[in-house]
C-alpha cells in the first residue's frame, strides 16, 4: 500500500472536515465558540479548494476545513480533494464528513501528493490519511501506483527514456508480474515484417523496437493493449518548430499509458490474457530519415505514401495493430498522442475516443465518468475515409486538406484492425499544463483508469 495511507487504526488523525457554500453556515454554527470566531475572522467563505487549520487548545491544530464545490455545480471537481498534500501541514488526517465521492477522493489525495523528484530533491508532502472506512484502500494504491508510473514515464526527458530505457521497463513490469516479454530491434523490424515501425525509427541512432509483453491464463478472453511509444518526436523531415519539440519527451505517452494499464490489471489479476504491444521508436532527422511521399510496405499488405513525416505515430501503431489484429482478440485497445486536431477540438483534459460499436462506447463513457477519468467520443465518419486515398500508394498516412485530423487518424488506424471482435482508439494528450487537483503540471495518466474500470467490469 502506498506510504501516503495511514492504516493503523490506533494513529491519531486530524479530521478534515468538508465545507459548501450550501452548508458552510451549519458547520460553522457546530463548532465551538472560539472556532466559530476564528472561522469568520479568517473570512472562511468555503470557496472550492480554500483551506483553514482551527487551532486547539493545545496549541496544535484541533479540526481542518476545506471548500468544496456545490453537488449540483455543473463545474464540480471530483478531485478537489488533491489539493490537500499541498497545502496540508505534515500530519496525519482523516475524512470527517463524506465528500462528493468518498472513493475518488481518497484516490485524489494519493494523485495529488505525486512529485516527479528523479532529477532534484523533490519529496513528496509529508502528510498521510487514513481511508475511509467503505473505501478500499489497496485498489486505491494500485491505481495511485500505476498512475504513478506513467507520470515518470512521460516526465523524464527523452535522454533518459529512449526506445531501450523503455524496454526496460516493460521488463521490470514482466519480472514483477511473471510475465513473458519478446522485443524486436533494429533491422531484425524489417526481417519480421516491421517495415513501418523500421522506417520510421531508422535514423535514430537508438534502434527502433517492438515490445510485445503477454500475461495471464491463455484461455481467458484475449485483450491487446498497444501504446504509441514515440520516445522523442522532432516531426522528422518535416520539422517541427522548436516550440512544438518543448514537451514532446511525452510523445511516448500511449506507451506509458499501456504500461500503466497493464500494472493495474496484472496488479488485480483480472481474468483475461493480456497482451501489450509497443512499438518504441525516436522520430529524428538525418541521411537515411523517411521522407514525405516516400512508399513504405505495411505489415498487412497496403503501401503507405507519407504525406508528412510528423504524423509518424499512425505508422508505427499500424504495423502494430496489424501483429495484434492477427489473433482476433475480443477486445483490441490503443492509445497514442496523435493529433493536434484532438487538442483544438477538446483540449488537453478531454481525450476523444472511437470505436463502431455503440455498445462498447456506452460502456465507456460511463467508465470514465465514474472513475474521473474523462473521454469523450468522436465519429469515425465513414465519408472522410476517402481523404487518406493515394494516387501513387493504397493509402497515405497525412491528408493535405488538413480537416478532422483526429477523425482522419482514427480512419487511418482502422484500416489497420479487420479481425478483432472490438476495436477502440483513444487519441490521448498525455499532460497537464498547468497544475489542477489531484494533477500535477507534467505527465498525466490519461485513460488507462477509466479504460481499467471497463475491463475490471468484464473480467473482474
Amino acid at each position: 500500500m502506498l506510504s501516503v495511507f495511514a492504516t493503523d487504526a490506533a494513529t491519531p488523525a486530524t479530521p478534515v472536515t468538508f465545507v459548501t457554500r450550501a452548508n458552510r453556515d451549519a458547520v460553522i454554527a457546530a463548532l465551538p465558540p472560539p472556532a466559530q470566531k476564528f472561522a469568520e475572522s479568517s473570512h472562511f467563505t468555503a470557496r472550492p479548494g480554500q483551506c483553514l487549520a482551527l487551532p486547539g487548545a493545545d496549541g496544535g491544530i484541533a479540526q481542518v476545513l476545506f471548500g468544496l464545490e456545490d453537488g449540483d455545480s455543473r463545474r464540480l471537481d471530483r478531485f478537489r480533494p488533491g489539493q490537500l498534500p499541498s497545502l496540508l501541514p505534515p500530519g496525519t488526517y482523516r475524512f470527517a464528513n463524506a465528500p462528493h465521492d468518498a472513493r475518488l477522493a481518497t484516490l485524489a489525495f494519493a494523485l495529488g501528493s505525486y512529485r516527479f523528484g528523479r532529477y532534484r530533491d523533490l519529496e513528496p508532502p509529508d502528510v498521510r490519511l487514513v481511508p475511509p472506512d467503505a473505501v478500499d484502500a489497496d485498489a486505491v494504491s494500485r491505481i495511485a501506483e500505476a498512475a504513478a508510473l506513467a507520470r515518470d514515464l512521460i516526465n523524464t526527458p527523452a535522454n533518459d527514456m529512449g526506445p531501450a530505457e523503455l524496454e526496460d521497463t516493460a521488463r521490470r513490469l514482466a519480472g514483477r508480474f511473471g510475465a513473458s516479454i519478446d522485443v524486436i530491434a533494429g533491422d531484425d523490424l524489417l526481417r519480421q515484417n516491421f517495415p513501418l515501425i523500421h522506417a520510421v525509427g531508422m535514423a535514430s541512432a537508438r534502434a527502433p523496437r517492438l515490445i510485445d509483453l503477454t500475461w495471464g491464463n491463455p484461455s481467458h478472453p484475449r485483450v491487446t493493449l498497444v501504446g504509441k511509444g514515440v520516445c522523442f518526436d522532432t516531426g522528422g523531415v518535416d520539422l517541427k518548430p522548436a516550440s512544438g519539440m518543448l514537451i514532446m519527451k511525452k510523445d511516448m505517452g500511449g506507451a506509458a499509458n499501456v504500461l500503466a494499464l497493464a500494472q493495474m490489471v496484472m496488479a488485480a489479476r483480472l481474468k483475461l490474457r493480456l497482451r501489450v504491444l509497443i512499438p518504441a521508436v525516436e522520430n529524428s532527422v538525418a541521411g537515411n530519415a523517411f521522407r514525405p511521399l516516400d512508399i513504405f510496405p505495411s505489415r498487412r499488405g497496403p503501401t503507405v505514401e507519407v504525406g508528412n513525416t510528423d504524423a509518424e505515430g499512425r505508422l508505427v501503431l499500424a504495423d502494430a495493430l496489424a501483429l495484434a489484429d492477427e489473433e482476433s482478440p475480443e477486445l483490441l485497445i490503443d492509445l497514442g498522442t496523435l493529433t493536434g486536431a484532438a487538442r483544438v477540438a477538446l483540449g488537453p483534459d478531454l481525450p476523444p475516443f472511437y470505436t463502431d460499436n455503440d455498445a462498447l462506447a456506452a460502456e465507456v463513457a460511463l467508465c470514465a465518468d465514474e472513475e474521473n477519468d474523462p473521454l469523450w467520443r468522436m465519429p469515425l465518419w465513414g465519408l472522410y475515409d476517402a481523404w487518406l486515398d493515394s494516387k501513387v500508394g493504397d493509402i497515405n498516412n497525412a491528408p493535405a486538406n488538413g480537416f478532422a485530423g483526429s477523425i482522419t487518424c482514427a480512419l487511418f488506424l482502422q484500416r489497420f484492425v479487420e479481425q478483432a471482435e472490438d476495436w477502440l482508439h483513444v487519441d490521448i494528450y498525455g499532460w497537464t499544463p498547468s497544475a489542477r487537483p489531484g494533477r500535477p503540471e507534467g505527465g498525466e495518466c490519461q485513460a488507462a483508469r477509466a479504460i481499467f474500470r471497463l475491463l475490471s467490469q468484464r473480467y473482474g
